[in-house]
């Protein structure tokens, strides 16, 4: 029995470590549970910004934080600054690729900045008939030449060459998107089956591992690649070619083998961020400048500070905060401009006629205001360089027909405010009106009678009743009349003679001067 037993042990034992499937194989065998994914849509249009950086950051946060473990960025602009997509690259490979897996989505094109964004992620897939490339930087609408050009590729192909590999993206072609004197073939790897792309320079010699007599020539010399949604996935660039974002997903649960569920998260850029970007379009930009000067005008017009100095200060802040908000404008840009505004206040109101302080306020003003314009580092002149697409001089442009005809509004509606409105019914008293100079006034009297109507003319004599420091009373004949002093304080019982009048304004000075 004993030796029955043992051999019976044996058997089990040979039997479970020969056959486990036999012990652990589910009755269905096609009951397999796919393991849970989500999936996060983050829109990327326009422009591309420190606005769009910023929110690109938040939103990919709150992603994170819900769960998403692939987040797709939907691509659809034509490029924008340097630095911001620099800055969006490094982030979605050096940091957002270790939290979830990041898909670009071109929806529509991925130009220039938005193609460096594109190969930032992880995988690409493209909408038919949509295009990516072309990131070659200009300057001016010019060919940049020489040293001076392959300093600003030599930046950019090292981002392109960063992506390719971390992303496995082949690099000859991406680095063929920036710069045009690369020549790019693709030749067949007869080892492993699989096309692989070479400069002519860099070109394979092993016949035995490459096919190099069916070589085929993908872009020459003077060109920069620009693809299409099937030529990008023949080359290995997108992964699929996906009609909507379902179909998108689809592809990576079978290659992925994953499941998405039916919970799909979309995050739309919030009302604040997409204010600060439309602040700075050049109609917005026009409308403030204008708005801005106008408040500044009327408040130079009028006594004291009030309502429209408010409004001055509310649309210049706006006009230099948003540009500050999405990298167009630096500290020290608003610095200068605001400093310019405070020296002018101090030429007008303290230092008596228009010297060296009103010269260096307007000076910095126009400084300001131009520098606001070009999108540069604090440490950067503010003048164009070079950028994705000419960005930087389209940048220019724009905000310089917005300021032109911003301009133009404000002289219309002041000339208007200054000929019409100050005797028009309800707007009567906004502005001063001009006083007439002439030499003589209708004036009320407060002695004897009270209803007795004298008249005072340019050269009578009479006497300072009160101090003259510059305003006070003086006496004519039996009229008392409010003067102004002319030039210097005049103290009470002093002779005064009249040498101008303005409207209901009485000048005075000292009789007996020696300019009298």
């Amino acid at each position: 029995m004993r030796a029955i037993i043992l051999k019976l042990c044996v058997l089990a034992f040979f039997l479970t470590a020969c056959f486990p499937v036999l012990a652990i194989e589910p009755a269905d065998s096609n009951a397999v549970t796919l393991p849970n994914a989500k999936a996060a849509v983050i829109t990327c249009n326009g422009m591309i910004d420190d606005g769009l950086y910023s929110s690109i950051k938040r939103r990919a946060d709150i992603a994170i934080a819900d769960g998403a473990t692939y987040l797709i960025f939907e691509i659809s602009t034509y490029g924008g600054l340097v630095k911001s997509a620099d800055d969006i690259s490094k982030y979605l490979i050096l940091e957002l690729s270790q939290k979830a897996h990041t898909v670009a989505f071109v929806t529509t094109e991925a130009i220039s900045a938005g193609a460096m964004i594109s190969v930032s992620c992880q995988d690409i897939i493209m909408k038919p008939n949509t295009t990516i490339g072309d990131c070659a930087p200009i300057q001016m609408g010019e060919k940049l030449e020489g040293v001076e050009r392959e300093k600003v590729e030599s930046f950019i192909r090292a981002t392109f060459q960063r992506a390719a590999e971390a992303n496995n993206y082949p690099p000859a072609l991406l680095e063929s998107m920036v710069s045009r004197h690369k020549k790019i073939y693709r030749i067949k790897n007869t080892v492993s089956g699989e096309f692989e792309f070479f400069e002519e320079e860099k070109m394979p010699s092993d016949t035995n591992s490459f096919s190099l007599e069916s070589k085929e020539l993908i872009i020459s010399e003077n060109e920069i690649l620009t693809l299409t949604a099937a030529k990008a996935k023949e080359y290995g660039i997108a992964r699929a070619v996906a009609a909507d974002v379902d179909e998108g997903l689809a592809f990576f649960e079978t290659r992925d083998n994953v499941d998405f569920g039916t919970d799909i998260l979309r995050l739309e850029p919030n009302w604040s961020e997409q204010l600060v970007r439309k602040l700075n379009h050049p109609s917005v930009t026009s409308i403030l400048f204008m708005i801005g000067l106008l408040g500044v005008y009327i408040e130079f017009k009028t006594p004291g500070l009030g309502l429209p100095g408010l409004v001055a200060v509310i649309c210049f802040t706006i006009l230099f905060g948003s540009r500050f908000l999405v990298g167009l404008a630096t500290w020290w840009e608003m610095a200068v401009f605001f400093l310019g505004i405070v020296l002018l206040l101090v030429e007008i109101f303290v230092i008596p006629g228009f010297g060296v302080a009103g010269i260096a306020g307007i000076f910095c003003i126009l400084v300001g205001m131009f520098a606001i314009l070009v999108p540069n580092r604090p440490d950067e002149l503010p003048w164009p360089r070079y950028d994705f697409g000419d960005v930087q001089w389209q940048i220019l442009e724009r905000g310089v027909w917005a300021f032109c005809f911003g301009f133009a509004g404000f002289v219309v509606l002041a000339y208007i405010l200054a000929k019409y409105l100050p005797n028009t019914g309800p707007f009567r008293g906004l502005l001063l009106s001009p006083a007439q100079r002439r030499p003589k006034m209708d004036i009320s009297i407060t002695s004897p009678p009270a209803s007795q109507r004298k008249t005072v003319n340019v050269g009578d004599s009479g006497t300072a009743v009160t101090e003259l420091r510059p305003a006070g009373e003086a006496k004519f004949a039996d009229c008392v009349v409010d003067v102004v002093a002319e030039g210097v304080f005049i103290e009470k019982n002093q002779k005064v003679i009249i040498t101008e009048i303005h409207g209901n304004r009485v000048v005075v000075k000292v009789a007996g001067n020696p300019k009298e």
